[in-house]
C-alpha cells in the first residue's frame, strides 16, 4: 500500500547513536543537524553508507532527507541514519520492504560496547599482575 504522505518520520539507532529522520518527496538533498551531509560527514564512505537504502530501492534523488543525530561517534551516527532512512522508506511505501529486507537495512545492529567490570581495567582487560 503506497502512502502519499508529505513527510514520513522514523527513528534509527546504532550503538549509542540515535537518528530522527524525516523523508519527503524532493530532489535528493540530505541535511543532517542543519548542515549538508557532505559537510557533516567528511569521509565519503559514510555518505555511501547512508544512501545504500536509497540505492536498493531505486529512489536516489527522489527524496529530501532531514535528520537530527546525536550520541555516539561518527560511524555509529552513520549507521543510525542508514537504519532511520530505511525505516522511513518502508513507512512511505510498503513495496520497498523486500529490497530493504534483502539488503539487511531494517535489522537494528545489536552490537554495543561491553561494560567495564569491577576489579578490572576494562570489559575484558585485567590490571597488570606483578609476581614480585
Amino acid at each position: 500500500m503506497a502512502e502519499t504522505a508529505t513527510k514520513t518520520q522514523a527513528t534509527g539507532r546504532r550503538k549509542k547513536a540515535v537518528a530522527g529522520v524525516f523523508i519527503m518527496p524532493g530532489t535528493g538533498k540530505i541535511t543532517i543537524n542543519n548542515r549538508p551531509a557532505e559537510e557533516y560527514f567528511k569521509g565519503t564512505n559514510y555518505i555511501t553508507r547512508i544512501i545504500e537504502p536509497l540505492k536498493a530501492t531505486n529512489s536516489e534523488g527522489r527524496f529530501d532527507i532531514i535528520a537530527k543525530v546525536n550520541g555516539g561517534g561518527i560511524s555509529g551516527q552513520a549507521g543510525a541514519l542508514r537504519h532511520g532512512i530505511s525505516k522511513a522508506l518502508l513507512k512511505y511505501d510498503e513495496n520497498f520492504k523486500q529490497a530493504l529486507k534483502q539488503g539487511g537495512f531494517l535489522t537494528r545492529d545489536p552490537r554495543m560496547k561491553e561494560r567495564k567490570k569491577y576489579g578490572q581495567r576494562g570489559a575484558r582487560a585485567r590490571f597488570q599482575f606483578s609476581k614480585r
